[in-house]
This record gives structure tokens, C-alpha cells and sequence, in this order.
């Protein structure tokens, strides 16, 4: 049996700010996600479009890490990576991820599921060219998820590409793009006095969107 450390014990926050009822929210989940998001960055949530992105490794195990949300439509939800990290080669051969949020200050998550695909190469080139000149900078330089020998070596690489497109434009590198989760499943949960939290999921049926009540 494992021993759990009093510290750890001793942890133990009680929620109940707010509540989550089926009259008060948006009967669309992307709507009510917006609202959510939205409430997030006014209450200057640190990093309120931060979100856990999970898929599913060659070995059969999930894998997750943050990254940050960068566009949210009807469509569904959009960010920009590496398409030779980890994650692509796992979203390549899987194409079905989770993503959560988790909002502490509000005392609300989000967890989403759904399929994901390569955003069209003129979504990519927009955002691209909107990121600081250092940050395209490193989108080269770095070969994301690769082993490396020290910190030098990286640093080596940045120099070589300042050299390369000095004066000039920095272009995507073909290796570089977003992708789009499209939902099929939506659960925001709101923390709840003696962990009797609220969970609502919308579940995608036949276009529409179908609303529940979990239990906590």
C-alpha cells in the first residue's frame, strides 16, 4: 500500500463560487465554450488559452502536454506545432485526441474529444507570419522532440538561420502547420461544495448538439 504524506493529505480545497445549470447555459457546446474562454481572459486567468492536448503513442499509451489554443469556430479548435514532434507522428497515426482546460481561479475544466487534422496551408502561412521574427526563427532551428547533445548546439542552429534570413522574410518551413480538433464530445465541469461538482456534456448527434447532466 502506498503511503500518502500528510502534506499531501492536508490539500483539500472546497469549491463553490459558482454553479452550472442547464437554464443558464448556451445550448450550442462551442458558444458556451466561447463564453466560458471569454470569462476566463477577464478574470486574467494566466494563460487562460492553455490546454492539455493528449494522443495516443505508438506503444498504446496517451501522452499529453500543453499547448495553446490559437483559433475556436463552429469547426472546431486550432493550434500550431511541429509536424515531425511527437505529437504529429502520434496525430498521424491516430487521429482521435483529447483536449482539456483547466481554469483554477473559476474553479471550471473543460475536457474535449474528437478528431484532428492538418489546418489548410493558408491557415498556416497566416498565423505563421503573425509570430515574432524569433519565434519563426526557432520553428527552424529546432527539431522538435529530436535528441539533442547540449543547449549549444540549438543555440548554434538559431545563429545559422538569423544568418540565412537576414534582411529577408522568414518563410514556414513546410514541417511547421496548425491543426484543427473537430468535437464530438464537450464536458464543462464546475466545481461544487463537497465535491458534488456540476458536469453538463454535449455530445454531437446528427449535427446538433445533445446536453446531459453527469454525475460528479
Amino acid at each position: 500500500m502506498h503511503t500518502i504524506s500528510p502534506e499531501i493529505l492536508a490539500i483539500r480545497t472546497n469549491y463553490g463560487k459558482m454553479a452550472l445549470d442547464e437554464s443558464a447555459v448556451d445550448k450550442n457546446a462551442i458558444l458556451q465554450f466561447r463564453n466560458w474562454l471569454q470569462a476566463a481572459v477577464h478574470s486574467q486567468v494566466i494563460e487562460p488559452n492553455a490546454m492539455c492536448l493528449s494522443t495516443i503513442g505508438p506503444d498504446g499509451f496517451p501522452t499529453g502536454r500543453i499547448v495553446l489554443l490559437r483559433g475556436v469556430s463552429e469547426q472546431g479548435f486550432a493550434f500550431f506545432t511541429n509536424y515531425n514532434s511527437h505529437k504529429g507522428h502520434e496525430i498521424e497515426q491516430h487521429p482521435k485526441v483529447s483536449l482539456t482546460f483547466f481554469w483554477p481561479d473559476l474553479e471550471r475544466q473543460v475536457r474535449i474529444s474528437g478528431t484532428i487534422a492538418k489546418l489548410p496551408a493558408k491557415d498556416s502561412d497566416e498565423y505563421f507570419n503573425s509570430r515574432p521574427r524569433q519565434s519563426q526563427i526557432g520553428a527552424w532551428a529546432s527539431a522538435q522532440s529530436e535528441v539533442i547533445g547540449d543547449r549549444e548546439e540549438l543555440e548554434v542552429k538559431e545563429k545559422e538561420y538569423e544568418a540565412q534570413f537576414e534582411g529577408k522574410e522568414v518563410p514556414r518551413p513546410e514541417h511547421w502547420g496548425g491543426y484543427q480538433v473537430s468535437p464530438i464530445k464537450i464536458e464543462f465541469w464546475q466545481g461544487r461544495a463537497s465535491r458534488l461538482h456540476d458536469r453538463l456534456q454535449y455530445t454531437l448527434e446528427h449535427g446538433a448538439w445533445k446536453m446531459e447532466r453527469l454525475s460528479p
